[in-house]
């Protein structure tokens, strides 16, 4: 089991940025996957980016060229840097892990807490 620890959540105006951070309580070597879904009210949850352990990512299309997701293996921590935040991208924002299958659209094994991001026009 890993422990996730999100921050950087607040608010923005449009065309704004944030970075969010999720701090795991182990190794990221340990871990197949990485990344970030979010979930608005009256939306389903998306998965907004991921990172493999082979260095692959995948972005939403909604996201695509805005957010870029990374990892610091020093600090056992993985970002999502939001760039040109639009009102729609509003959300909670939840980070994730996979331990098995180097793939969160399969499945998620842990969960951080969620932060919000609230961006404003």
């Amino acid at each position: 089991q890993v422990q996730l620890v999100e921050s950087g959540g607040g608010l923005v105006q449009a065309g704004g940025s944030l970075r969010l951070s999720c701090a795991a309580s182990r190794s990221l070597f340990s871990i197949n996957a990485m990344g970030w879904f979010r979930q608005a009210p009256g939306k389903q949850r998306e998965l907004v980016a991921a990172i493999n352990s082979g260095g692959s990512t995948d972005y939403a299309d909604s996201v695509k060229g805005r957010f870029t997701i990374s990892r610091d293996n020093t600090k056992n921590t993985f970002y999502l840097q939001m760039n040109s935040l639009k009102p729609e991208d509003t959300a909670i924002y939840y980070c994730a892990v996979d331990l098995t299958w180097g793939d969160l659209l399969y499945g998620v094994d842990d969960w951080g807490q969620g932060t919000q991001v609230t961006v404003s026009s």
